[in-house]
């Protein structure tokens, strides 16, 4: 499976419920195939990986953490001056908030948090519970969380007790510390957009945090029907108006709508195996993928309880999961857990489904931020009936596609890609490949590519917001970073984070 960051910092593309931080289900060890069939739960589609030590951005600053040596490097933009900090042992994860105004640090180390003023480089250290590892924002810059993640166990972590049912608040401005309760095995959380409400999704609990208590308190409901064999929750997803949650769980012919008023919860139909739940870019609807049944159903995200429209998918397709074009006119459906060559573009307005074929099967998918562009990672595997003397055989490859007039562009990869990320203007997206020196830039307009060589391999990639300028940083005993500017097509290095950082300048 390929990994793929930022998807919650700088990268515009979108390939899961916004704000939902989705753990990985230990259930997806099931072997039914990619239909299902009588007694069996076929397997999860696979969302995207974060890798946890990404660098953070703002429009004028990039946030670098350093585990080895206990610190963060700030590197400004375009002038590229380099500072560092001392902050908690071990920051395994960095992020910054929407308004730019914070970057904040999870030290495992030292169980605790690091509030970085992203302007004045302060510091500020606020201590969570012990041996945490998944750090969440909330979207109005406010609020930050952490959890524990059993699948993201982190070297250098604290021995000792884990629970399985603790999520640590704090509060970003006043720097303050909040611990709950949330239920067993919190794996995401969703938020309200004025971030005054948390939702916490667990195995057979949902957890409803109000953030304008003093102090915040935890209101719980179970949302299984047998508490002692809950299904792993796999999704959340927030009604606009913060009165309904919708839950989708693994295995479940249903969803789950808990009304945030009086905590009822009621099933609504899902089809058979729904493997994907999202929110339409409005707000207004929510739309369910059941794989199996080969149906996509639609409700009204205010009125829940009303029938939901449903569409039959096309007869012999596998799609399991959707995400949304631009601002939801159109969507794409694909599936990652079966070796299936092409996607269907579902027209939401008109209701009709097109089929469009690939060179090779789909690992992710990924839409620009105006929706003008889709980008397809394929599988290294081939189709069961893939010509083997395809040049695509054996091969990584992505394709390019214009969501206006459908064109593609096919490309065999030397390598694995490992991270992508795109300018928020939705005109380039930039990636990179495994054991590779090498920053890939795509332009959306053209379909073409432009391929820069680097010092050194690239960890991570990332862009900064409101320009065409991605970042990547590299493999280095001491640090390196560099940033490429796709519009005027010049490369700035910076090496030596901590030895007053040497500045390398090239075109």
């Amino acid at each position: 499976m390929l990994l793929f960051l930022l998807a919650c910092l700088s990268s515009g593309f979108k390939s899961e419920s916004p704000n939902y931080d989705d753990g990985a289900p230990s259930a997806s060890s099931d072997t039914g195939s990619a239909t299902g069939s009588e007694g069996t739960t076929p397997p999860p589609e696979q969302e995207d990986d974060l890798l946890a030590l990404a660098p953070a951005s703002t429009d004028a600053y990039v946030f670098v953490a350093n585990p080895s040596r206990d610190t963060v490097t700030r590197i400004a933009v375009p002038s590229l001056q380099v500072e560092t900090r001392a902050v908690g042992d071990n920051p395994v994860a960095v992020a910054t908030t929407a308004d730019y105004a914070r970057a904040i640090t999870l030290n495992v180390g030292s169980d605790d948090v690091s509030v970085i003023e992203a302007a004045s480089f302060e510091v500020h250290a606020v201590p969570v519970r012990e041996n945490l590892n998944r750090l969440t924002l909330s979207p109005d810059g406010v609020w930050a969380t952490a959890g524990y993640d059993p699948d993201a166990d982190q070297e250098g972590q604290n021995d000792g007790v884990h629970s399985f049912n603790e999520v640590s608040f704090v509060n970003l401005v006043t720097r303050t510390h909040v611990p709950l309760a949330v239920g067993y095995n919190p794996r995401g959380v969703q938020w309200t957009p004025d971030g005054t409400l948390a939702l916490v999704v667990s195995d057979g609990t949902l957890a409803r945090v109000d953030l304008t208590a003093d102090p915040p308190g935890v209101t719980a409901v179970d949302i299984a029907e047998d508490p002692l064999d809950a299904p792993p929750a796999e999704e959340v997803v927030l009604s606009p108006d913060g009165r309904y949650a919708f839950v989708r769980q693994f295995g479940a012919d249903s969803i789950l709508v808990v009304s945030m008023e009086d905590w009822t919860v009621d099933e609504r139909p899902a089809g058979r195996n729904p493997t994907d739940m999202d929110l339409s870019p409005d707000g207004s609807s929510v739309v369910v993928v059941a794989r199996s049944s080969r149906e996509l159903y639609v409700y009204d995200a205010a009125s829940p309880y009303d029938d939901a429209v449903r569409l039959d998918l096309p007869a012999d397709s596998e799609y399991g999961s959707v995400v949304y074009a631009g601002e939801g006119a159109a969507a794409v459906l694909y599936t990652n857990a079966a070796a299936v060559p092409r996607y269907g573009l579902w027209d939401t307005v008109a209701g009709n489904i097109r089929e469009r074929t690939l060179v090779k099967p789909v690992s992710s998918v990924g839409l620009s931020p105006t929706g003008g562009s889709l980008i397809v990672f394929h599988t290294r595997d081939d189709a069961a009936d893939a010509d083997p003397e395809s040049v695509f055989a054996d091969r990584w490859a992505l394709t390019l596609v214009d969501m206006e007039d459908q064109r593609q562009n096919p490309m065999v990869l030397r390598g694995e890609p490992k991270g992508y990320s795109v300018s928020d203007n939705g005109e380039y997206g930039f990636f990179v490949m495994e054991g590779l020196p090498y920053l890939e830039a795509l332009d959306f307009r053209s379909l073409l590519y432009e391929e820069v060589p680097l010092q050194s391999e690239p960890v991570f990639v990332g862009a900064l917001p409101g320009s065409n300028i991605a970042w990547a940083s590299q493999e280095h005993d001491l640090g390196r970073i560099s940033f490429y500017d796709a519009g005027t097509g010049t490369l700035d290095t910076v090496t030596g984070f901590e030895l007053n950082a040497e500045i390398d300048h090239g075109e």
